[in-house]
């Protein structure tokens, strides 16, 4: 008799599983509380490299369902949501997404469909990534300086501990913190 499993993910201790648990009820699923694999961890993370995932594939049997809400909880780059299928497919465990209207994506249509949304996934990763290098080179044609700025100019430091000014009328007359003069004071002759 098989069993059903949810892997629920979620990237940052800010951010909850709940919806995606709602989810798969609404969906019909019925899954006992510990079959539910809760993990936060990047989708950037490979699954074999989440200890949650892990521990729940060791725990899988052959004729098993792992149902996610959307493909990008395995993970974020192609190659390793469909590696991860893969593995689990060649484990005997099946695997639904929600998302995708409960589609297997252990059977030919659901690997077709998967593929597609995955592509289209990295392809929208790549274009930001694309349209971010752009501006940043944009950017830099016009002269603009990028990165965090300076929070003091060193020769400023230099010259007014030179006239003999204190730490903290230093801080004053530049018009930053205590903390970023005495970060500087020692650098500076």
């Amino acid at each position: 008799m098989s069993r059903t499993f949810a892997y629920c993910r979620v990237s940052t201790l800010s951010q909850t599983t709940a919806n995606q648990i709602r989810e798969i009820e609404a969906a019909g699923f019925a899954i006992e509380p510990q079959r539910v694999v809760e993990e936060t961890v990047s989708g950037s993370v490979p699954t074999s490299q989440r200890k949650g995932f892990s521990k729940l594939i060791d725990r899988m049997e052959v004729g098993d369902i792992l149902v996610v809400t959307r493909v990008d909880r395995l993970g974020r780059n192609v190659v390793d949501v469909h590696s991860t299928v893969e593995k689990l497919t060649s484990l005997g465990i099946r695997v639904h997404c929600i998302a995708l209207g409960g589609v297997d994506l252990s059977s030919a249509a659901g690997r077709m469909t998967m593929s597609v949304i995955a592509a289209v996934a990295q392809m929208e990763k790549d274009l930001l990534v694309e349209r971010t290098q752009s501006g940043l080179a944009r950017a830099k044609a016009e002269g603009k300086q990028l990165g965090r700025p300076r929070a003091v100019n060193v020769k400023d430091v230099a010259k007014l501990k030179g006239d003999g000014m204190a730490q903290r009328a230093v801080a004053d007359k530049l018009g930053v913190s205590l903390s970023t003069i005495k970060r500087t004071w020692n650098t500076v002759t």
